[in-house]
């Protein structure tokens, strides 16, 4: 102890004591850094069951949608080998997995390289080796690379596009209107060029082309108005650019919630173009029926409707040319139940088809 220093305030010096929790305001923490339990679930199992009983989900975590309809459709079964083309936090996998023993495998692929790590670690905890489960970092679209390791054509491959709530709930990714960060939006932020430096390069023709085709945005000439030419360095300065733009929109009741499904549809617009989502998606879906045995299965969830668009043409096409057997004729929605549980699944669509 330093001579003349009271032992409290010794201690208080002591770099071998654990930092302190972080402090906030208020009964419950509301900034993603604040919420410690959500985002330590070995030591704080019972939070967030807490959260997710008030239908929110925890901080860095995931709720899989569709999981009953999804396992209804693929119908897994011991010995089968499968794909889940976009892991995420592992919640689908974690399903199908056990319906693979004994002797079935399990590929699970993504592209983020920060959430990848985590997602292959929970699963390996549960008990899931590399004989049943094979994780790689790639891209869907990187199908027939893939299938020189399974040895063929798969029984299943499920695919659950869109971003998880781990990412959008992280403010330093980007995702989010929520909080303040780097206006970045990358699934894999080692590889191409960030949000903010795709504003810089449109004309405003283009970015309000990119706001309609990608999110059916209606004031779109107005929010590229107001981008263009701008720096645009962070998620809060995006935000504020479009509210100044549309606040004599509407009437002053109904601003907020415009405002909401406007910032929500630019996001996602802006986050589909940076990582060139749709012409990704049609890679994957030209793809699909050679990565399929006969009798195969694929289950695929969408979130928007140039999403959806795309995967109902595709099997509707490859009905008409026999290369499915059987497709949806509707989409599935999540029920009543799990959209109240689970908000973030209300957009949801459920397409599928089967090999013929």
């Amino acid at each position: 102890m330093s001579a003349g220093l009271p032992h409290n305030r010794a201690m208080a010096f002591d770099p071998s004591r654990p930092p302190r929790r972080v402090r906030y305001k208020g009964t419950h923490p509301r900034a993603f850094r604040e919420k410690y339990k959500e985002l330590d679930p070995g030591a704080h199992a019972g939070e967030l069951e807490k959260v997710r009983e008030r239908g929110h989900t925890p901080a860095g975590t995931h709720r899989p949608i569709c999981v009953r309809e999804i396992l209804e459709l693929l119908d897994p079964r011991p010995g089968q080998t499968g794909l889940d083309a976009t892991l995420g936090y592992g919640g689908h996998a974690q399903e199908l997995l056990p319906r693979l023993a004994p002797g079935g495998r399990l590929f699970g692929v993504d592209v983020d390289p920060l959430e990848l790590p985590r997602t292959e670690a929970r699963l390996r905890a549960l008990g899931f080796a590399e004989d049943v489960l094979q994780v790689r970092r790639m891209n869907f679209a990187g199908l027939p690379t893939l299938l020189a390791e399974t040895g063929g054509p798969l029984d299943f491959v499920l695919a659950d596009l869109g971003v998880s709530s781990m990412q959008i709930d992280n403010p330093a990714r980007g995702f989010t209107y929520k909080a303040d960060g780097p206006l970045d939006l990358r699934l894999n932020p080692n590889r191409g060029r960030p949000a903010s430096a795709l504003l810089q390069a449109l004309t405003r023709e283009q970015l309000a082309e990119l706001l309609t085709d990608n999110s059916d945005e209606p004031e779109a000439q107005a929010i590229a108005a107001a981008l263009h030419g701008q720096p645009v360095a962070t998620t809060r300065q995006l935000s504020g650019l479009v509210r100044e733009a549309l606040r004599d929109r509407w009437p002053g009741e109904d601003f907020q919630d415009e405002l909401r499904r406007t910032l929500q549809r630019t996001f996602q617009a802006l986050r589909i173009a940076v990582n060139d989502e749709l012409r990704v998606l049609d890679q994957f879906l030209a793809l699909l029926p050679m990565a399929l045995k006969p009798g195969g299965r694929v289950a695929i969830l969408t979130f928007h409707s140039g999403e959806d668009r795309r995967v109902k043409k595709a099997f509707q096409g490859g009905q008409r040319d026999g290369v499915y057997r059987e497709v949806a004729q509707e989409p599935i929605r999540p029920s009543a139940e799990e959209r109240r549980a689970n908000p973030r699944s209300s957009s949801a669509k459920l397409r599928w088809a089967v090999r013929g």
